[in-house]
């Protein structure tokens, strides 16, 4: 939640720190640490600027990367499979095909990840306009359609992350909670770092990330220094 100058949490914040400056990336999560707590165990998010161009089809970013300290968030991951025991001995907290595709288009989507197998996806492909929006769609490119299940629920739910720029060449990434230690945030943060880096469409000449800031759900951003991100 963006913090305003007017709000108190705002104001405990620049008693910490200078939020108009850049730090190295250690400093501003160690900055980012001393910030006032909400009630709840906060989100630490790593949000990035891009400077491809979103229109163009060979610019698009879009990955995964594991985050070696885990992202302390329960993954609820659907399985499309006709092997329903299988998936479900294999972690999945939901599996099926074409009973799950009814409840879904009646409007059921209690599932934070769904992986499908390659056959699978021939169907699950119908249910593309209801899945694709919200960001639900298996896709190979994420590591989501396998034929290895019990190898893709262990990722998911082990803290592997998908990223995906929006419409205005934005990413927001979640790295870890507030509950975190500081070294657990930065490996995470490094490896969300790198894998953007590498994600750079081979098409694309410029300035590729502009800025990149760390924040926690209820906290003021803290801008990270470019010398972190200016080898990409």
């Amino acid at each position: 939640m963006p913090a305003t100058k007017k709000s108190k949490r705002y104001r405990s914040a620049v008693q910490v720190a200078d939020l108009g400056k850049e730090y190295p990336l250690k400093e501003a999560i160690d900055i980012l640490a001393k910030f006032p707590k909400a009630k709840f165990d906060e989100t630490v998010e790593l949000s990035f600027r891009l400077g491809v161009d979103p229109t163009a089809g060979d610019q698009m970013v879009r990955g995964t990367t594991p985050l070696p300290n885990g992202s302390g968030k329960k993954v609820r991951v659907l399985v499309f499979t006709d092997n329903v025991k299988a998936a479900l001995d294999a972690g999945a907290d939901h599996a099926g095909l074409q009973d799950i595709m009814t409840k879904i288009n009646e409007g059921w989507l209690d599932f934070d990840v769904a992986i499908a197998t390659t056959e699978a996806m021939k169907t699950v492909r119908s249910i593309a306009r209801v899945l694709g929006p919200k960001g639900l769609m298996p896709n190979p490119k994420s590591g989501t359609v396998t034929d290895d299940i019990a190898a893709g629920i262990k990722a998911v739910k082990a803290g592997r992350v998908e990223f995906k720029m929006d419409k205005a060449a934005n990413i927001g990434v979640g790295v870890g909670k507030r509950s975190f230690t500081p070294a657990q945030i930065h490996e995470n943060a490094s490896a969300v770092l790198d894998a953007i880096g590498k994600a750079k469409p081979a098409s694309f000449k410029g300035n590729y990330i502009k800025t990149v800031a760390i924040s926690s759900s209820q906290s003021p951003s803290v801008h990270i220094a470019s010398t972190e991100f200016s080898k990409f």
